[in-house]
């Protein structure tokens, strides 16, 4: 039987040459097309075979012999190649619609929250993966020992990292509608993406139509401390659904390392911080109901270290530890201070973050991020005037970020090499430097800075 095509329009993106990347393995005949392809997509899919020939949209690529579209974020409506599919009348499917399509047989665990979503989804994919069970995924973030972000196969499960932003251009709904989970797990609700979702109470309203989606014969896995979803678990009113409320797992922290506690059992890991204890303990209920056993997940847990750029260590010593964090949205930062902060309470600790995403660099919002430097003995904020512009936004000043995050004493810097020279230029003895961005700090070579933290005993 012939092997059906698909066309990627806008390949280049991180998850969608993933998922097209993935299509090939199963067998799919792919092509695409992107007006940008930066590293590593464009590498992975020339080795793949799929890569773009030309950069830019050709209408002539889109013929009657393709079974579907598939449409990322990043291309518009007018899009040349859309308008001749729909012309056509080629079916079109959105990324998410196209992991549905894909599913429907499957057991479907959706992981949802603003923050927390790919540590949960890191987490599951390493027990399962080291316990054997047959399952696909979709995860936001390359995780260590996954080729690829994306799995399609005959798995009888998948597991989901839920994305509230939108679906694509044609879909101004959050992805997450889109999988129909049998289970979902919610971890926490602190507002983001503002330039999609205007109010606090709209972008609440995605997240409790999601809540309301789980069938009667599913399970809703709530994350407690947190006060509005805490409320979502206690008036959800869908007869005969499944409800876990979790909180932090027990714990204690000795010379630095956290160690969890389980009756009499005590298991060292490598994670730390009171969010990624709620995320372990989410996870874990998510493993039971998948039928790994706490022992097990215990055991297996102890081999995790982390999602890429979630608490990432880039240089250590005896004395000090640089930490790189995709933390940018409020509660992100908050936890991440606090995690290394009270980790390594006798250490100082110099916290940068750079704004780069819309809502950060907008002075409308800046306010949402008062204390969130609050345990940091420095706080640093880098601000890259071309990222500002590109946004069509103001460069803020000092004087806003400062009364923005309530913290008098916070320095700003709008030029990688100014930021470069000041860190270089700091005493790393019983100090810790965190890193934290969901851009790239503009490559900011960080040799230097490694070799001074590593050398530090």
């Amino acid at each position: 039987m012939k092997s059906k095509k698909y066309h990627f329009i806008a390949i280049g993106g991180a998850v969608m040459h993933n998922l097209a990347l993935s299509m090939v393995e199963k067998g799919y005949e792919v092509s695409g097309s992107d007006d940008e392809i930066y590293e590593p997509s464009l590498t992975r899919l020339q080795k793949a075979g799929i890569l773009p020939k030309e950069k830019g949209w050709f209408p002539e690529k889109i013929s009657h012999d393709i079974d579907g579209i598939i449409l990322g974020m990043h291309a518009r409506q007018e899009n040349p190649e859309l308008i001749r599919a729909q012309e056509l009348g080629i079916p079109v499917y959105s990324f998410p619609e196209f992991i549905y399509n894909q599913s429907k047989d499957k057991k479907r665990i959706v992981i949802s929250g603003s923050h927390g979503k790919t540590s949960i989804t890191a987490i599951i994919l390493h027990v399962l993966k080291n316990e054997g069970v047959d399952f696909d995924y979709l995860v936001g973030a390359q995780i260590e020992g996954f080729d690829l972000m994306v799995r399609l196969s005959d798995a009888p499960i998948i597991i989901i990292e839920g994305d509230e932003y939108l679906t694509s251009p044609l879909d101004r709904r959050p992805k997450f509608f889109h999988y129909k989970h049998d289970i979902l797990l919610m971890s926490g609700i602190a507002w983001d993406h503002f330039n999609v979702f205007p109010t606090f109470e709209n972008y609440t309203e995605q997240f409790e139509k999601l809540v309301e989606m789980t069938p009667s014969t599913g399970t809703f896995i709530y994350c407690e401390k947190d006060a509005i979803v805490k409320r979502f678990g206690e008036t959800c009113e869908i007869e005969g659904v499944n409800l876990i409320p979790y909180n932090s797992h027990p714990n204690r922290i000795e010379d630095g390392k956290t160690i969890l506690l389980d009756g009499d059992q005590e298991v060292p890991i490598h994670i730390f911080g009171d969010h990624n204890l709620q995320n372990l303990q989410g996870a874990l209920y998510i493993c039971e109901q998948i039928g790994i056993s706490p022992q097990k997940f215990y055991t297996h847990i102890q081999t995790f270290k982390g999602a890429a750029k979630r608490q990432e260590i880039l240089a250590k010593s005896d004395s000090g530890i640089m930490f790189r964090d995709f933390a940018h949205a409020p509660s992100k930062l908050k936890a991440t201070v606090e995690a290394v902060k009270n980790q390594f309470p006798e250490r100082k600790l110099i916290a940068v973050q750079e704004l780069h995403t819309y809502s950060s660099l907008n002075k409308d919002f800046v306010s949402n991020y008062s204390g969130t430097f609050e345990m940091a003995d420095e706080a640093i904020i880098y601000l890259n005037p071309k990222a500002v512009s590109l946004k069509k936004l103001k460069l803020m000043d000092e004087e806003t970020l400062r009364d923005g995050f309530q913290r008098k004493d916070l320095k700003l810097f709008t030029e990688i090499a100014l930021l470069k020279e000041y860190l270089e230029n700091q005493t790393y003895i019983h100090t810790n430097l965190l890193l934290m961005s969901s851009g790239n700090y503009d490559d900011m070579d960080l040799t230097v800075l490694k070799e001074k933290i590593n050398q530090k005993l």
